[in-house]
């Protein structure tokens, strides 16, 4: 199943059809974007096998300079992503697909530190099974109690997120 409808903060168990989604999209995006990116990366939870997730493909894409990332804005448009803009979250360009939504595009400048902070979280739970355990128990709890609102989710989030990347370990 691939889909979250407007209003609802819900989970599944991990599929490998999210894998098999991301990599099609991935080559979309690249044969459309071509030189003018640097990599596509799949981040969130879908990304992360064995963790159960809501439905949506998270998508991270490198471009060399921000400003870059203007010129990628029609071509993602082209194949169906909704251009949010950059002020919904900082230092990227957002874009989501579907309706109910099927995929969230976030585009980075190469460096960028969140964009680091996703793929650091992303590799340590890849890693390690007993933090994907407690993870998913804190998601399956949060959605549970979340009464549909995206934000509360998230927020209940940060704290397990940024405990495990290593730079706030030290």
């Amino acid at each position: 199943m691939l889909g979250l409808p407007r209003g609802e903060v819900f989970l599944i168990p991990w599929t490998e059809e999210w894998e098999a989604e991301f990599f099609l999209e991935k080559e979309k995006i690249e044969q459309k974007l071509g030189s003018k990116i640097k990599a596509v990366h799949h981040v969130g939870s879908t990304a992360v096998e064995h963790l159960s997730a809501k439905p949506i493909i998270d998508i991270a894409v490198e471009v060399a300079t921000f400003k870059n990332g203007e010129v990628c804005i029609d071509p993602l448009k082209e194949l169906g992503y909704i251009y949010k803009g950059t002020e919904i979250v900082p230092d990227r360009y957002y874009f989501n697909k579907g309706e109910p939504r099927t995929h969230q595009l976030h585009l980075h400048e190469s460096g960028n530190p969140y964009l680091l902070e996703q793929l650091q979280f992303r590799d340590y739970l890849r890693k390690n099974a007993e933090a994907r355990k407690e993870y998913e128990q804190l998601k399956k709890q949060l959605a549970a109690t979340a009464e549909g609102n995206k934000y509360t989710y998230n927020e209940g989030k940060t704290d397990f997120i940024q405990a495990a990347l290593p730079e706030r370990q030290k």
